[in-house]
């Protein structure tokens, strides 16, 4: 058959959808955002590809989707926006494995004084000897000068995630975490008066007896009721750093310290700060009010330790290469060829094939002006999907379903063209490419579309039309159709600003040391090439004033919206992170039956104990170990997939139980709540940043950026004082919005500047940049061969200008 043929969908919002997919084509599905995209190609057609393939291998017992069959399928990879590597040392180079390539060079061709004659030496003309020594082997090196023995400099000394290479400062992380000192403690007031800022109440009681006990311990006056800038040496010493500090011991030599808390073993108000550190990985988000991250003093944040960072091939040091751009480290490897001799080359050939290889393919896929050392929790969700594209560029497989989500975002539309072009040779290699997309080149492109609608959430999860371009164009009930056929115009008045921020000479990472005037009470677009240095101006430079900035000063706080994750935790989902489920708990503790029974809010939530199934521990699914296969989700065996016990489950409000108002679209509980006025106004919030279509349950790690962004979006509204005056910086917060869901955002923006507001975004969005007041653009390209201002004024001034983006302004 030439179609996959999904018949009867029903899971999620989807409505019983039959449909016939055309195999080994580009086919676009598009639609409002919430329409059900994502859960026909991904919780349906993928999960059902899956289940088949794993099955006819013997796995049994994994979950079906709600669809009665799915025929002339085939196995099927999904590169979505929510595959994200969560560990902070992961680096562009250390995912790709480039720099273990790199890393084998240096081992081959490493240049370093000898720690004996002070003369130079290559590791390829050095003597190696290998010796075995208490069950281990070491390889040995000999100077060709002088012939002193030493350590042979192996790949391992190269890495930062290694005892022989790591920075011993930082571990190899180049940043350090620092107490701010200034933010712990207030030395006027006294520990009664709350000194300490994170000894709260009963706590601040609990700590203040420990400390006392301590200085009974060592005989030491108790400094009750005194300020702390008054306190002694010795009475800060114990106050600061705790018993065990060295000041104490040195004190008092002949003490011993005491045993526990009721003796005195007083911990130190820093040494806590830490060890609340320590428990949380490092993570700052409940403790960034007293740590700063700054760069090692020792490595300059170049993660190596002194003898690894300063060998060098071709005159460069490995952390100097590490910062290249790919296309700048394309052509480093290309000069190391033809300035190396035969015999070099023959040692480190197979290595330079591999990252020639590697790099060519993020070329072409838009990821040039990537760096090595770029983080990967630093990227955006299109580049993650671009990143894991790469890697099937040279694969030959056939018959493969791909199925990628929305992969043009964070793309200027001059690289899209190069996209469409590796998902068209995916196509020709005899594959079908599934894509959910909204921009107007791919699906120009598309062998097919399909949209759907007409809605979100509960009014979408239809197929509204489907077949070619010209198909569509014709379907008069699809919103796609219409804004493809509306007239785009470009507005000539704007709002005018009488006050702006003044960014001088920045010059951090790829910016050429540029000065910009970004005007207030506007709706401001930075624009340019992927990698033109727009979030570095934005969120590095203007964000964290790493430049001579003025105008900051008219605002009360600065609001980023980036495109991060919200969290790690697969626990937390959009009700609990925009606070509604508390109020909805308490809602349901108020209930009759509820009180009756002497049930509290707590019995409400599925992350405590009480009222939960405690075999799920409230997740309403359980863990299914495929061994050499991703884990798979099996609905929890007690309590079938509703998180709570049966006494819970009874409780109802206006007819719905707890597990049943998770399972509501934010819109869909605006009329269930519609007599709860707290409810209803984070509901509210919710709906006016464009997310009414999400689920309430719904984990937060499975949101796209642009999702992302929203709903912090709609936290800082929640959190919101009418009388204040915020600068907010977006990052693409248009990422996964439908053209029509674009302009209801944009009236929000609208409203913002309204209100005195003022709002920056960094975006590729043609609609946004249209509707801006005034544009930045960067270029003239990206990575080494951008960070210059190449435009500033209006969008109608933009369109006549030499600027790139202007080309692609109006369809």
């Amino acid at each position: 058959m030439d179609c996959i043929q999904i018949r009867h969908a029903n899971e999620g919002q989807l409505k019983d959808i039959s449909i016939d997919i055309p195999k080994n084509q580009l086919v676009v599905f598009t639609g409002l955002s919430g329409s059900g995209k994502s859960t026909l190609l991904i919780d349906v057609l993928y999960n059902e590809c899956q289940r088949q393939y794993l099955e006819a291998m013997a796995f049994q017992g994994i979950h079906k989707p709600q669809v009665e069959s799915i025929s002339y399928a085939s196995p099927a990879i999904v590169i979505a926006q929510t595959d994200q590597n969560k560990n902070p040392r992961s680096t562009v180079g250390t995912m790709s494995d480039i720099y273990t390539d790199l890393r084998m060079i240096y081992e081959k061709l490493g240049v370093r004084y000898c720690p004996h004659c002070g003369k130079l030496i290559c590791n390829a003309d050095c003597k190696e000897e290998t010796k075995k020594l208490h069950q281990d082997f070491y390889v040995y090196m000999y100077c060709p000068h002088c012939g002193y023995k030493m350590d042979k400099i192996t790949r391992s000394y190269f890495s930062f995630n290694t005892n022989e290479g790591a920075c011993p400062t930082c571990q190899g992380l180049g940043h350090i975490h620092t107490i701010k000192k200034e933010n712990v403690i207030d030395e006027r007031l006294s520990l009664e008066d709350g000194a300490i800022r994170y000894f709260e109440k009963q706590y601040n009681q609990y700590q203040i007896s420990i400390l006392y006990k301590a200085y009974q311990h060592y005989h030491i006056p108790i400094p009750q009721n005194i300020p702390i800038k008054q306190m002694s040496e010795i009475q800060k010493a114990i106050l600061f750093e705790g018993v065990d500090c060295k000041s104490v011991k040195e004190k008092y030599p002949d003490i011993l310290p005491p045993k526990n808390t009721t003796q005195g073993k007083f911990e130190g108000i820093y040494p806590i700060l830490w060890r609340r550190l320590a428990d949380k990985n490092g993570d700052l988000k409940q403790l960034g009010d007293y740590f700063e991250v700054i760069e090692c003093p020792d490595c300059h944040g170049e993660r190596l330790n002194d003898l690894s960072r300063h060998i060098t091939v071709m005159n460069t040091r490995l952390p100097e290469l590490n910062e290249f751009s790919l296309e700048h480290l394309l052509n480093w490897i290309s000069d190391l060829k033809t300035n190396i001799t035969t015999q070099q080359l023959s040692f480190v050939n197979d290595y330079i094939i591999d990252i020639e290889t590697k790099v060519s393919r993020y070329i072409k896929v838009g990821l040039g002006y990537l760096t090595l050392n770029r983080k990967i929790t630093t990227l955006s969700g299109g580049e993650l999907q671009r990143l894991r594209l790469a890697a099937t560029l040279d694969s030959k497989l056939s018959g493969i379903i791909y199925i990628l989500d929305e992969p043009t975002a964070g793309l200027h539309p001059k690289d899209t063209y190069g996209l469409i072009k590796i998902l068209k040779n995916l196509v020709e290699l005899g594959n079908s490419v599934l894509v959910i997309e909204h921009d107007v080149d791919v699906m120009k492109e598309a062998d097919y579309i399909i949209d759907m609608g007409p809605g979100s959430g509960k009014y979408g999860g239809e197929i509204v039309a489907d077949g070619t371009m010209e198909e569509l164009l014709q379907n008069k009930q699809s919103y796609t159709a219409q804004y493809l056929l509306k007239e785009e115009t470009i507005p000539t008045h704007f709002r005018e600003s009488h006050q702006a921020i003044a960014i001088e000479n920045a010059c951090m990472f790829n910016l050429k040391n540029i000065s910009v005037h970004i005007p207030t009470n506007c709706l401001v677009s930075i624009t340019g090439p992927s990698g033109s240095g727009k979030s570095t101006l934005i969120f590095e430079v203007l964000a964290k004033r790493k430049a001579n900035i003025s105008g900051l000063e008219q605002f009360d706080k600065i609001v980023e919206i980036n495109q991060l994750p919200l969290t790690k935790m697969k626990r937390s989902n959009v009700a609990t992170y925009s606070e509604v489920y508390s109020e909805m708990r308490n809602v349901f503790a108020k209930t009759k039956l509820a009180k009756s029974e002497k049930l509290s809010a707590k019995y409400f939530s599925f992350n405590t104990a009480g009222g939960r199934c405690e075999n799920c521990e409230g997740l309403g699914y359980v863990e299914n170990n495929m061994l050499f296969f991703a884990n798979t989700k099996v609905v929890c065996p007690v309590c079938h997939g509703h998180q709570f016990q049966e006494k819970i489950l009874k409780i109802l409000y206006n007819g719905y139980s707890i597990k049943d108002v998770l399972d509501l679209s934010i819109d869909e509980a605006f009329d269930v709540f519609k007599n709860e006025p707290k409810i209803l106004k984070r509901l509210q919030l919710l709906q006016d940043v464009g997310l009414g279509y999400l689920q309430l349950g719904q984990s937060l790690t499975t949101l796209s950026g642009g999702e992302c962004q929203r709903l912090k979006l709609a936290k800082e509204l929640i959190m919101h004082q009418d009388s204040q005056r915020f600068l907010y910086l977006m990052d693409e917060p248009t990422i996964g919005l439908h053209p029509k869901d674009i302009e209801h955002f944009l009236k929000l923006l609208d409203h913002f500047i309204e209100q005195g507001h003022s709002v920056i975004v960094v975006e590729h969005n043609q609609q946004v940049i249209r509707h801006s007041d005034w544009v930045i653009d960067l270029g003239p390209e990206g990575g080494d061969n951008g960070g210059q201002i190449i435009f500033e004024g209006t969008p109608f001034d933009l369109q006549n200008s030499d600027s790139i983006t202007a080309k692609y302004l109006t369809k």
